[in-house]
């Protein structure tokens, strides 16, 4: 069984049955030591919504036992394992390419290593949280710089590289070091595309010389449940940005291809699978945009939306917002 809720630090009473979680606030509200003994992504990336932080907590049965490999922090039972890397650039050595190349390609590497010792082959999620994810290093963008160092971990790892591939986001900080987080299975998840773009491993040069790696979605079963995880969602068609500038246009069409993404899901899973089911997460690069983007939103989703928005930069600066999300989904 694995649940995610969204919103508070769980309680010492709630630790034992807890995998870990990702912090999202201010630096002073991540430093918290609340959660010292969970695998904890504490990424400084202030709340937008008068919250000082958001605490995404992943928990499941009892009998969850943990450990440590290679600067990983992890949690497991039976079904799934979940684990935490942070790398500072300023301790790599790049023998190639940017000290953010390398330190994608080593922390990849390392869950990678560690999964295969503990018997999890297949990812279910990731979590990447960069700083100046748009700036530009030795000729090239730093969101490229890291594809170039994931794609090489994959490949040297023995992962596709296409195809069933894990539902993941990648965000940008204002500081701080590479944070990658992770959830993996015993049994492979199901992919899911969207019809309306072009598969994110399948995308032209134009967009760097290594492709993302993630699915639109994916669908997990866990022990016995289901989940949906779906990937950071924006305003692309094909594999191209629509509505440059356009924070409403962006926030309309970034909910039109979520509609087609879970539309696609519960034509895969043939069950029903409603936009109201997810829990979501609102990236928004420009603080003054939060009212638009929020208005859309509520207007598109209802009132009772369960949404939490953070200020972010995007893998791409001609995008203003992003949103992902997960749902419980009844068991198959």
């Amino acid at each position: 069984m694995l649940n995610l809720t969204y919103g508070t630090l769980p309680s010492s009473e709630q630790t034992g049955s807890v995998f870990g979680c990702l912090l999202f606030g201010s630096d002073d509200a991540v430093s918290t030591g609340a959660v010292a003994d969970l695998p904890c992504a504490r990424v400084a990336m202030p709340r937008l919504d008068g919250v000082p932080l958001l605490c995404e907590t992943l928990g499941g049965r009892a009998a969850i036992r943990g450990g440590s490999f290679k600067d990983i922090a992890y949690r497991f039972n039976d079904d799934v394992l979940f684990g935490v890397i942070q790398l500072d650039e300023s301790t790599m050595t790049a023998t190639s390419g940017s000290a953010l190349e390398t330190a994608a390609e080593q922390a990849y590497l390392r869950i990678f290593e560690l999964l295969r010792a503990q018997g999890f082959p297949y990812v279910l999620r990731f979590w990447n949280y960069m700083a100046d994810i748009n700036g530009e290093a030795n000729g090239l963008e730093r969101y490229r710089q890291f594809n170039l160092g994931r794609q090489q971990a994959f490949a040297e790892s023995g992962q596709a590289v296409s195809g069933n591939v894990p539902a993941a986001c990648a965000l940008g900080t204002s500081h701080g070091p590479l944070v990658v987080a992770f959830l993996a299975g015993r049994q492979p998840s199901l992919p899911i595309e969207n019809p309306r773009q072009v598969s994110a491993y399948d995308y032209p040069e134009q967009y760097g010389p290594r492709s993302p790696l993630f699915s639109r979605a994916s669908v997990a079963n866990v022990g016995s449940g289901r989940h949906l995880f779906l990937s950071g969602t924006a305003s692309i068609v094909g594999h191209q940005t629509l509505h440059d500038g356009d924070i409403a246009a962006q926030t309309r069409e970034t909910l039109v291809n979520i509609r087609a993404v879970i539309g696609e899901a519960a034509r895969k899973m043939q069950t029903h699978c409603a936009l109201t089911d997810l829990d979501y997460i609102v990236y928004v690069r420009r603080e003054a945009d939060l009212p638009t983007v929020r208005a859309i939103v509520k207007a598109e989703l209802g009132s009772t939306v369960r949404a939490s928005y953070l200020l972010a930069d995007i893998c791409r600066a001609d995008l203003l917002v992003e949103i992902e999300g997960s749902a419980q989904l009844p068991a198959a």
